[in-house]
């Protein structure tokens, strides 16, 4: 992967996959060196503002409630009755406002490593921080791997790892060791949900790998849902679902329709298609 800022227009090169994602931009409004990763935010002609991390195309304005919808709301519908959720990253916050639309929800967690990505949210994607006063949000800006290992065992409902690519700060989670610490700390019938990249470019690598690893770590039932995202690699995302004791390729469909939440992407049937996985999909996570 590669960047470059050249008359206008900010451009990621996906150099294994001979691909790339260029927007027009009309200024830079934020760059910040953290401990942890270089983050920029630009203003784009027909996007909103774009965040990036590390030179990866991270948000936009325009297009984010896809992914932070898929993210939150499946898992959400899946478990039984969703009382206490932890979000692990998701440092935009746009996440957590989505989980905390749902009433039944009492305790809402999100640690992210790196502050700065939650400042810079706050500053210039206020929207997706108009939830974090909820008096049932905390934030914590600690490392969530640690986090999970010094957390009480059976003590989440819907766990969500909310984080970047494979790489840097998130390399950590990604692994069979800690998908096994976080089936601990699920109670039976609990969660969890992954972001697991392009369906198009890593159903045969990254989104095999992890479905097997979760199987290992000893979860029940995996499902993966892919979704359009235009301004992330292939244009095409999937997140991960996997189940203790629960059964992820199914879900409380009544209850989706009913809830009348105010979204932009998800519905039941969304939800419901998005089971059905193409076989090209099939063939490589067989």
């Amino acid at each position: 992967m590669s960047t470059s800022l050249d008359s206008g227009w900010f451009t990621e090169v996906f150099d294994s996959q001979g691909s790339a994602f260029s927007l027009k931009v009309t200024g830079k409004l934020h760059d910040v060196q953290s401990d942890y990763q270089h983050l920029e935010v630009y203003a784009t002609e027909t996007f909103g503002n774009l965040m990036v991390l590390d030179g990866c195309v991270m948000l936009t304005d325009r297009d984010n409630f896809l992914y932070h919808e898929m993210i939150a709301h499946p898992a959400l519908f899946t478990h039984a009755d969703p009382k206490r959720v932890v979000i692990i990253g998701g440092g935009d916050c746009g996440t957590l406002r989505e989980v905390l639309r749902h009433p039944g929800v009492e305790r809402v967690t999100q640690i992210d490593i790196d502050e700065e990505v939650t400042r810079a949210a706050e500053r210039f994607f206020p929207a997706l921080t108009e939830s974090n006063d909820d008096p049932r949000a905390e934030l914590a800006f600690i490392d969530g791997v640690r986090w999970v290992d010094e957390a009480e065992a059976e003590s989440v409902d819907v766990l969500i790892i909310d984080s970047t690519d494979p790489v840097g700060p998130a390399e950590g989670l990604f692994t069979t060791d800690f998908l096994r610490r976080c089936h601990r700390l699920l109670r039976s019938g609990g969660v969890m949900v992954q972001q697991s990249e392009s369906p198009l470019y890593h159903s045969g690598s990254i989104i095999h790998s992890l479905r097997r690893d979760m199987r290992e770590a000893g979860f029940d039932s995996v499902a993966t849902l892919p979704f359009p995202q235009p301004v992330y690699p292939s244009g095409w995302w999937s997140v991960t679902l996997a189940g203790k004791g629960r059964e992820v390729n199914d879900f409380r469909e009544q209850d989706a329709r009913e809830a009348g939440l105010p979204l932009d992407y998800y519905t039941a049937d969304i939800h419901r298609g998005a089971l059905a996985l193409p076989p090209f999909m099939r063939r490589a996570l067989d």
